[in-house]
């Protein structure tokens, strides 16, 4: 009677640990990979938008195997820090809409914003309900950095 919910509430624990651990990953791993951008890195190479998504992959460490699969990458210039409205891949609310997204990298000096949207799959069913925000089981996390590009061509 009492292994049920105890059982349940160590699973959805784990599982709450393991949406802030990835969170955390994808967190540092736009991070790093957004300074390829920043200085000037990925435009010297002439990094694509696949490619850049596959270093992204390359930084989420445990979590690298299906990263391909469950991330969408964003990169675009930005005119000023304040008063963003980039496209909102969600904006329906109901699914996820990547048509609007892009990848330049700008040139040096300017102002630039990185964002990832990471699926989770979730395995305890109120948990999914509750954090699904697409309601398909899995919670849409997301990475955002905004920087200004070093003046590399100098």
């Amino acid at each position: 009677m009492v292994a049920f919910p105890f059982f349940f509430m160590m699973f959805a624990i784990i599982e709450i640990g393991m949406v802030f651990v990835t969170d955390s990953v994808l967190e540092n791993a736009v991070i790093e990979t957004g300074r390829l951008v920043r200085t000037g890195q990925a435009a010297g190479s002439n990094i694509t938008g696949p490619q850049f998504k596959t270093e992204l992959c390359n930084r989420m460490s445990i979590f690298s195997s299906q990263c391909t699969s469950r991330a969408t990458v964003d990169v675009r210039e930005i005119p000023q820090f304040r008063n963003q409205t980039p496209p909102d891949p969600m904006a329906s609310g109901t699914s996820f809409d990547p048509s609007q997204l892009t990848y330049t990298t700008g040139q040096p000096g300017s102002l630039m914003l990185v964002r990832t949207w990471y699926s989770q799959p979730l395995f305890t069913p109120f948990l999914a309900q509750a954090l699904s925000k697409l309601n398909d089981g899995n919670t849409i996390m997301t990475a955002t950095t905004t920087f200004r590009n070093e003046p590399y061509d100098q």
